[in-house]
């Protein structure tokens, strides 16, 4: 947040005569009572929105209304393109405040109600996105639906399904029977009866399917709009490095450099906006979210670690100042995004204008500079978007720049300071882009993990701080004294029962806080929580999660989220967490289940393997030796240190400087000495108090 000059607040305060009214709208409707910044946004439209709640439904059943549901959230660029074509016209208002009960939904807030109308659209024209408009029956039940529609269609397909809905019903009710099933359908996993067995053939013949795909020019996906898709990335990192996979590691590179190259990541802002619309990662869809820029500061940590890469630790640096100045409040939580949109000085929402430069700009910042920084910057026709506009983009390394323009590395790299603090203080004049400022716990807990992983590669004193403080948050105000966790949180207001991905998402970051704080509290209450999802989420049946507690009112359909996207599917993250915690307090149950769940999704691995690189993962902490290494002794948090230097992705850290009941912990403690055990599945070599040495033990 900006803070006010001294001087500008003297100012207001003694300006004499200024108009001090609120101001005032034309309309308002039931969303001014709501807290999401996304309804915010819509709570002056003359439609009558409502929000999605007991009271809104019971409404349209007693009316025998049909149901418009609008979903969307706060950075959403086409969702502002429809409202200011649609919702804010007075015509369009009319034909659904006569004809509908109209409902906003933020699907960020309610990713639950976002799914079932997701897949019920993807059924209806095979795609989907935001916003996403839907038709329903009074019961809810979709009828119709899809994305973006301009005035005339909008208005055009209203006024065709009114029309049925009064002459035809019946036709509409056997229609949703219809689609009812096919939604249900969807997210169905049946029990594998088959034996679980995992191999490295599996994964390699399915990797193998996947390069198919790949870019091998500019990295990513061969295909435009491209998206970081971080846990995808970090899979390959993981097995190419523990496989010995030069042309997969080669890959992964790439796509990490030609990212951090692109107009994707903000060259002088930190931080990564949500995918890029090209194929060489430069000009972005503009909206900056915390969990893409969470994991890929995990990402970028672990590259780091292999490679020793400066422009991999830049990156995390950067991406974390721009967490910390423009996603964190003072309790320590994460706020969700940044618009896509911001206000231009002719007071026009445009996407893109708070970051964007022209030449004529550029040149009186840059002076003798200018010349140098175009080229660095490609401020020509490769850097080149619309409108005079250019994205600053990279295409070369420093070291090449610096050997162009016969200058040093140290003098380019002094420069480069120079300029981005010069265009920094520029943009902040700039009318900054819109904050959607609710805390989503899910979102919070990839970000605390984040942080954790960023100390861990750097140890940097300031990160493990941040990722304690937001777990105590999450702690104090997202958990409540019966074991359940609140979704969202709001101006003081913890609300929305918890979805599986907040279960997840924390149980995971808890545990990996335990491994560098030894806080036990962390991975006693990341056990408890998984004893809670097993009581609220559980499906005996087929030994998975919903994504609903069965606390939760019934919508549609109550569905399994386990195929992964931009983030892991809470399934997949809720297996892995067994898989640790079985370990960590030898529970075999964890692990069965684990197991189950991995077998279960098999199959479809197979076929389609691009959603399911957080599985695929977790597949790998079978196909290799899993090591549980635990240091006990006064030094402890010193041989940590020391082993995190080394990339080990299929190990655990546990430890303690005194004498510990942990099951991995117990009966090792010996007075005076700081000891390493490496041991696999509860068999540990002889204790070493070298980490080389026990490093040696995990690599012979």
């Amino acid at each position: 947040m900006k803070n006010i000059p001294l001087l500008l607040i003297i100012v207001l305060i003694s300006c004499k005569g200024q108009n001090t009214e609120p101001m005032k709208h034309k309309y308002s409707n039931d969303l001014i009572n709501e807290t999401s910044p996304y309804l915010l946004q819509h709570a002056h439209n003359p439609v009558n929105w409502k929000a999605w709640n007991d009271n809104t439904l019971e409404q349209a059943k007693s009316e025998n209304k049909l149901i418009i549901i609008s979903i969307g959230y706060a950075a959403c660029h086409w969702c502002h393109v429809m409202e200011r074509e649609s919702f804010e016209d007075s015509l369009v208002a009319q034909t659904m405040n006569t004809n509908f009960i109209s409902i906003k939904v933020d699907r960020e807030e309610r990713p639950d109600i976002d799914q079932v109308y997701m897949n019920a659209v993807q059924l209806m024209i095979g795609r989907g996105g935001w916003p996403l408009n839907v038709i329903a029956l009074p019961d809810g039940r979709p009828i119709w639906g899809g994305t973006y529609f301009k005035k005339e269609q909008w208005i055009s397909a209203l006024n065709q399904i009114s029309k049925a809905y009064k002459e035809s019903p019946k036709k509409l009710y056997e229609y949703a029977d219809k689609l009812e099933q096919g939604i249900k359908s969807i997210d169905i996993v049946s029990l594998n009866k088959d034996e679980a067995i995992f191999k490295n053939e599996f994964i390699d013949k399915t990797i193998k399917k996947w390069t198919k795909q790949f870019d091998n020019k500019e990295g990513g996906m061969n295909r435009a709009p491209k998206f970081m898709m971080p846990n995808n990335l970090h899979f390959f990192l993981r097995h190419a490095y523990q496989n010995n996979d030069l042309e997969l590691q080669e890959y992964v590179n790439l796509t990490l450099t030609k990212i951090a190259y692109g107009g994707v990541y903000d060259q002088i802002g930190g931080g990564f906006s949500r995918y890029s619309v090209d194929y060489k990662w430069h000009i972005p869809h503009f909206e900056k979210m915390l969990y893409d820029n969470a994991q890929l500061v995990s990402l970028y940590s672990d590259a780091y670690v292999i490679t020793k890469n400066k422009l991999y630790k830049d990156v995390v640096y950067e991406t974390l100042e721009f967490v910390e100045r423009e996603l964190t409040d003072k309790e320590g939580t994460f706020y969700s995004s940044l618009d896509a949109d911001s206000t231009t000085p002719n007071g026009e929402l445009e996407e893109g204008a708070y970051y964007v430069w022209t030449k004529e700009e550029l040149k009186p910042l840059l002076g003798n500079d200018y010349d140098i920084f175009a080229d660095y910057y490609n401020v020509n026709n490769y850097g080149f978007w619309e409108h005079k506009n250019y994205v600053l983009i990279r295409k070369d390394s420093d070291k090449d720049v610096a050997k162009k323009h016969n200058i040093s590395y140290e003098e380019l790299s002094s420069k480069l300071i120079v300029w981005k603090s010069l265009l920094f203080l520029e943009r902040e004049k700039r009318n900054r882009p819109r904050l959607d400022d609710k805390i989503l716990t899910s979102w919070n807990a990839l970000m605390l993990k984040g942080y954790v992983d960023a100390y861990r590669v750097f140890e940097e004193p300031k990160f493990l701080a941040s990722a304690i403080k937001n777990a105590e948050f999450i702690l104090a105000k997202q958990l409540n004294k019966n074991g359940r966790l609140n979704h969202s949180y709001k101006e003081g207001k913890s609300t929305i029962n918890g979805y599986l991905e907040d279960y997840a998402a924390t149980i995971e970051a808890f545990i990996t806080l335990y491994e560098s704080t030894l806080e036990e509290k962390w991975l006693r209450t990341a056990r408890d929580l998984t004893n809670y999802t097993f009581n609220h989420f559980f499906d005996d049946q087929n030994k998975m999660f919903y994504f609903t507690s069965n606390e939760d009112p019934s919508l549609v359909t109550r569905n399994i989220e386990y195929r992964d996207n931009v983030i892991p599917a809470s399934s997949s993250i809720m297996a892995k967490n067994l898989f640790k915690l079985s370990h960590y307090f030898d529970n075999e149950a964890y692990l069965k289940t684990a197991t189950t769940m991995l077998n279960n999704v098999k199959p479809e691995i197979e076929a389609h393997p691009t959603g399911f690189s957080n599985w695929l993962d977790l597949m790998l902490n079978f196909t290799n030796k899993y090591y549980e290494v635990a240091i006990v002794g006064k030094d402890v948090f010193e041989k940590i240190n020391d082993l995190n230097k080394i990339y080990i992705p299929n190990k655990l850290i546990i430890g303690s400087q005194n004498e510990n009941d942990l099951p991995l912990l117990k009966n090792k403690y010996t007075e005076g000495k700081t000891l390493n055990y490496v041991c696999v599945n509860k068999v540990c070599k002889f204790p070493v108090e070298q980490v080389n040495h026990a490093i040696k033990q995990i690599k012979n």
